[in-house]
């Protein structure tokens, strides 16, 4: 394996757990700024080195966590993040792709304040508020329509709709003079105040008594309208939305050149601490609808769209003892315990140390006098030490050598920053974590179990993996700690209900090392049964669509493990789905299969969304740029110039929205 390709899996690995951290653990470890300067010294190796592509990388997918006790919605369209700059460098990097990709230096860009809250998308149908669903991972959120229905800013009803059927997408926030006038009275109350407005605000959307939100003063600012707009731009499109009723923020400037957009930053970098609502940065968004539709998105973010983040605020405290956590693939991540310090709104007291290379770096010491910062509502980093301020007696840390929970050997590979704790099977975190994973919302969706209960269950003895929660009975459950009957019968409930759940969902639950939400998917869908993937040799694997060498060797080492195959076994004989429903399959037939086609303008038989969603019905796989590999492109009116260019230079056929009708149906 080169050096690069060690780099590239290494890069990967840490993001992977920082992004489960944060978007499953609710328990992030780094500042947004770290991560994102990790991410995109990823993002630059992938692009260098296409040969190392996988379609699980962190650079592919957003990560993300959804409270239970909310209904899950789909959402109809995507709700993307952005990526991040920091500079004008970023910016202008970001400026040269996006005339790259127009083939055009006539561009308009808009620019808005990045509002901390909580994003919220609103369906209205016919002038009438439908629905709010929360953005959770992206893909799919929580409904809380009733909660944001007491949100005065939100209009009910339009008088004057801008579409028949759209969607309008903001930030629920909570105000400073409210927030404050809130912790005011909970003082006087003899409770505990709110830490930030930020967590206060998407609290309150998760809260089930309705009325109770009505009494917070919760405000709500709109910043994009998704649908088939008859507006030309996006800064049209808001003030139209502004004339129905929505609350558009007023700091909306649309600027001509990347000149105007800095003078932006700089003024608001000023000026946003006389609001009164939070917010740290500036988001810079191409104007025109049409060139927004040309650029598309990659897997993760719009590319016609950026966010420029305010510098991180510091803080200083004291490193006071290092806690080694156990993750639940044996990865030990050392975390800072702190002197309290108040930092970006919240008190402050652990902050991450990554590992063992981050504290040799920065020869970090029990008892140091260290800086810290603080991006966004993460965990913090330390990010220096103030030597000055060093005990005379101090000595440097010794890295543990063996795991703070079995007590098992640490082992280091080369090329990988983490220790790993080895003992997979016999180490309690370990286990613990496999079983959490597996119940999980975008796994099996086990109502009733958390962290809490597994760990109870498995210190009685209950639980040692996640078949053996198939054999749990009430009264087993019921002398436990804070348990009774109710408590018992509901998780018994659950767990019998996930075996309704569809096989590609029990293929992640399982756990298989780089076998993520999409990767189950393909798998799925490929062999049809879990004995056809597990009988698999690797030249099967890899020829499987997007599957490299990595993950065809992990599955591999799973199907080979005896413990692995009595687990899936047992897991068969419960009842749980190892097989494709082809009754639920939308597939309509295979005269698409191995094409990639790039779709590109408007059309009027479909919206981009169903002709999408008609490719891969077909078989097909629908790609968001043109190369050597593009099979059709699908031309659409108000196509833009470049793609065509590409697509003509490529030799690559292009294809009307009426030919691509007679190529299915042929």
């Amino acid at each position: 394996m080169s050096d690069i390709q060690q780099k590239i899996i290494q890069l990967r690995e840490i993001l992977r757990k920082h992004n489960h951290n944060y978007y499953v653990l609710d328990a992030a470890t780094i500042s947004d700024y770290e991560f994102d300067v990790l991410l995109k010294e990823l993002e630059s190796l992938e692009e260098q080195y296409p040969e190392f592509d996988d379609p699980n990388s962190p650079t592919q997918r957003v990560g993300g966590t959804i409270t239970k006790n909310f209904k899950t919605v789909t959402h109809k369209n995507r709700m993307y993040s952005l990526a991040n700059s920091y500079s004008k460098e970023d910016l202008q990097d970001w400026e040269t792709r996006v005339k790259k990709g127009l083939g055009t230096d006539d561009i308009q860009y808009t620019c808005e304040l990045k509002y901390d809250g909580a994003s919220i998308n609103l369906t209205y149908k016919k002038g009438q508020l439908v629905s709010a669903v929360t953005r959770g991972d992206g893909f799919q959120g929580d409904d809380a329509t009733a909660n944001v229905k007491t949100i005065r800013s939100i209009p009910l009803l339009l008088q004057n709709p801008l579409l028949e059927n759209f969607e309008i997408r903001g930030e629920i926030i909570l105000p400073l003079k409210g927030f404050n006038k809130m912790n005011e009275e909970r003082i006087e109350d003899g409770f505990e105040v709110y830490s930030n407005p930020r967590n206060t605000a998407s609290g309150s959307l998760k809260l089930q008594d309705s009325a109770a939100v009505a009494k917070r003063p919760l405000d709500c600012l709109l910043y994009q309208v998704v649908g088939d707009s008859k507006y030309e731009t996006h800064s049209n499109t808001l003030e139209q939305a502004r004339k129905s009723g929505f609350k558009v923020p007023v700091a909306i400037q649309v600027c001509n050149s990347l000149a105007e957009v800095l003078k932006f930053i700089d003024k608001w970098d000023v000026e946003r601490h006389q609001l009164d609502y939070e917010t740290d940065g500036v988001v810079i968004k191409v104007n025109s609808l049409a060139q927004q539709e040309e650029l598309g998105y990659t897997a993760k973010a719009p590319r016609w769209a950026i966010a420029y983040k305010f510098k991180a605020e510091q803080a200083i405290s004291k490193l006071l003892s290092i806690d080694y956590q156990v993750g639940r693939t044996g990865a030990i991540t050392p975390v800072a315990n702190l002197e309290p310090v108040q930092l970006a709104g919240t008190i402050v007291k652990r902050a991450s140390l990554h590992n063992a290379d981050q504290i040799e770096k920065l020869d970090i010491r029990i008892n140091d006098t260290v800086f810290v910062e603080k991006g966004g509502e993460i965990i913090p980093k330390i990010v220096k030490v103030n030597f000055d301020k060093r005990p005379i007696d101090s000595k440097p840390v010794d890295y543990i050598t063996h795991c703070p929970d079995c007590n098992t050997l640490l082992v280091r590979k080369e090329g990988d920053a983490k220790h790993y704790c080895q003992n997979t099977y016999g180490c309690p975190t370990q286990i613990k974590g496999r079983i959490e994973h597996f119940i999980s919302r975008k796994a099996m969706n086990i109502d009733g179990l958390g962290g809490e209960t597994i760990g109870l269950l498995f210190d009685a003895g209950l639980l040692n993996n996640y078949a053996d929660l198939y054999e749990l009975r009430v009264e087993q459950i019921i002398p436990l700690e804070r348990m009774a009957e109710k408590s018992a019968q509901n998780i018994i409930e659950g767990v019998q209900e996930s075996k309704k759940i569809p096989f590609e969902k029990v293929l992640y639950a399982l756990g298989i090392r780089f076998v993520g939400e999409t990767v189950a998917k393909k798998l799925a869908r490929y062999f049809k049964t879990i004995e056809k993937l597990m009988a698999s040799d690797f030249e099967t694997l890899i020829a499987v669509d997007e599957i490299g060498d990595r993950i065809a060797q992990s599955i591999i080492d799973f199907s080979n493990d005896l413990l692995n195959i009595q687990l899936v076994d047992r897991l068969k004989s419960y009842g749980l789905q190892f097989e494709i429903d082809e009754s639920q399959s939308t597939v309509q037939s295979a005269i698409l299969q191995g094409k990639k086609l790039v779709v590109s303008g408007v059309f009027t038989k479909f919206s981009r969304n169903e002709l999408k969603q008609s490719i891969e019905d077909n078989g097909g796989k629908v790609s968001s740029s043109i190369s050597k590999n593009t099979d059709y492109l699908i031309a659409g009116d108000k196509m833009g110039p470049a793609k065509r260019t590409k697509a003509e230079s490529l030799g690559v056929p292009i294809i009307s929205e009426e030919e691509y009708i007679t190529l299915i149906l042929s």
